[in-house]
């Protein structure tokens, strides 16, 4: 989507336009449309979102604490890279802080929710039959911002999102380098959405807790299998 579009809502205020440049900067990084290694220009970025320079500034001072830029003297902002070997810490930490979703501050799930999450199970299912990668890392992005809303533990929250992007590029640039079988990690997920959508309509959220905690493990270790 044109950035021009994101903001075109000239109602928004100022944190909610800083919000929707920084989740669309993010997802240029997750879908790889930013490699490893780019150089973001402040002044290009002002000028595709018709802001000045300081609040995208900010919005890149703050993915740089996120982990997914990193400034360097005389260089500029540059993308950063996204190691398995070195994200294996953050992998393990993720594992163990996805039970918590489920007993700090938790959410029970209203009849919107569900019928939002029906409809990533819906899309889920398009994807096994004719998906891409980049479609599923998408889909992906959006269940795990879904099942966030269900603590409302915000700290809790703020570092589910931060260590969940720092990892999710592995995923994407595996399957691009042709190191994963694409048909059954769809096939998986599937599988997995189809598990939390029945934990989700039970209302037990420990279910649903522990499916996110072994899918993060499988994954990875997935990762690490075909990475050898």
């Amino acid at each position: 989507m044109p950035a021009q579009d994101i903001l075109g809502d000239t109602g928004l205020s100022v944190r909610d336009r800083h919000a929707l440049m920084h989740h669309e900067i993010r997802q240029r990084i997750c879908l790889l449309d930013y490699l490893p290694g780019t150089r973001l220009s402040e002044a290009a970025l002002a000028e595709e979102f018709g802001t000045s320079r300081t609040p995208i500034r900010r919005v890149l001072a703050r993915l740089e604490d996120e982990g997914v830029l990193q400034s360097h003297h005389g260089v500029g902002t540059l993308v950063t890279d996204a190691d398995l070997d070195e994200l294996e810490q953050v992998y393990r930490l993720r594992v163990e802080l996805a039970v918590l979703t489920a007993r700090l501050d938790p959410v029970m799930p209203d009849a919107g929710f569900i019928a939002h999450f029906d409809q990533l199970v819906a899309r889920g299912a398009e994807i096994v039959t004719s998906g891409t990668a980049r479609a599923f890392t998408q889909v992906d992005i959006d269940v795990f911002q879904a099942l966030s809303q269900l603590t409302a533990n915000m700290p809790l929250r703020q570092t589910l999102e931060r260590l969940y992007f720092q990892t999710k590029r592995l995923w994407l640039r595996a399957a691009e380098e042709a190191q994963l079988d694409l048909q059954a990690e769809f096939r998986i997920f599937q599988h997995e959405l189809e598990a939390i959508q029945l934990a989700l309509q039970s209302g037990d959220l420990e279910a649903v807790a522990h499916i996110q905690r072994a899918h993060i493990s499988m994954s990875f270790k997935r990762l690490q299998q075909h990475s050898r």
